[in-house]
């Protein structure tokens, strides 16, 4: 499910923390001197040039975008903040590249990454793609459930708060694989989590399903509280905490995955379209392989995290099968009742 992908993605990235903040390539003395040569020769020389091109506001960029008088690569790079000393690290990584595959020497990554070929300004091209791809996968299944359901069926509006939350960790994961800054990895890192505390929280709803409403106000009352304090914490911290994210999405993730299993396996010979649910979660785990076996990224674009990304995507229809089956059967079972209850 999204809760457990994204938990043990978080669990290999901290556990790699230490090497992020440096890697091969940009600790090698071609890239640094590559570097440190073209800010002499075009951002200390254009000094003033680059400080108007600071200075300029995103609305204008997208001003001249509708306005179509500018409609061209530069632009959109100037309205993601694409600097002179961006430039230059960019091109160096390239040139770095072709230097360590001319030595037939391994392909490296830089600051914990690995080298794209950036579209229209866009660091990562693929992830981007698939990030869409998955709001997309959302959105379209939110609007059939809402076609297949009706209104006033049990956990209606649960799911529509819970399809709402994904779709929102999806737009932060498209602007984060963008353009990384701190503000959008620290929006990314947040809004993944929602999703993990959201399917915690689904699942102890669905559980305590009738036994008891006040319950019911309770969990959620404490999942948005914190929620709340989870994301102050780690907007307010000087140095992100990634160990403390970490293990937080471990645990509500462990939490939520074992919940979801148990009540599948205890449900699957009443409920008979709970198999989709627990394919589901099979499916989600098997496609955390590519997160293990990382590899460099085929043409340029598409390294094992954009096709995690891709990978997620298609499974998500299952998901939205389970939920849309389990509020139609649930309506059924209730208006049976009040039917028993009149005779």
């Amino acid at each position: 499910m999204f809760f457990i992908q994204k938990c043990l993605f978080i669990l290999l990235l901290v556990s790699l923390i230490n090497l992020a903040s440096s890697s091969t390539g940009d600790r090698s003395p071609y890239y640094q001197n590559c570097v440190s040569t073209c800010l002499k020769q075009n951002c200390q020389n254009n000094v003033q040039l680059y400080r108007k091109g600071m200075e300029e506001k995103f609305t204008d960029h997208f001003i001249d975008l509708l306005r179509l008088r500018k409609f061209d690569v530069e632009t959109f790079e100037n309205m993601i903040s694409w600097n002179c000393k961006d430039e230059c690290k960019y091109k160096c990584m390239h040139r770095t590249c072709e230097a360590f595959i001319a030595r037939k020497w391994n392909l490296p990554q830089f600051h914990g990454k690995w080298p794209f070929v950036r579209f229209l300004g866009v660091q990562e091209p693929a992830s981007v793609a698939f990030s869409l791809l998955n709001l997309f996968v959302h959105y379209k299944g939110l609007m059939q459930f809402r076609a297949s359901v009706r209104h006033d069926s049990p956990f209606f509006i649960l799911w529509h708060v819970f399809s709402i939350i994904c779709m929102n960790a999806w737009v932060w994961s498209t602007i984060f694989h963008t353009r990384d800054f701190p503000t959008t990895e620290l929006f990314d890192y947040v809004f993944a989590y929602s999703m993990v505390l959201a399917s915690f929280w689904a699942m102890v709803i669905r559980i305590i399903y009738e036994k008891s409403r006040g319950m019911s106000i309770i969990v959620t009352l404490l999942c948005v509280l914190f929620f709340l304090n989870h994301f102050a914490y780690l907007s307010y911290n000087t140095n992100f905490d990634y160990s403390y994210n970490m293990k937080v999405n471990i645990i509500t993730g462990a939490i939520g995955g074992i919940g979801w299993i148990i009540w599948c396996l205890s449900q699957i010979r009443k409920r008979t379209y709970v198999w989709k649910m627990l394919l589901f979660v099979i499916l989600a785990l098997a496609s955390i392989v590519l997160e293990v076996y990382d590899f460099p990224p085929i043409l340029w674009t598409f390294d094992s995290h954009s096709l995690w990304h891709l990978s997620s995507a298609p499974i998500t229809i299952l998901f939205y099968k389970f939920i849309t089956d389990d509020c139609i059967e649930l309506r059924r079972e209730a208006i049976s009742e009040e039917k028993m209850k009149l005779l």
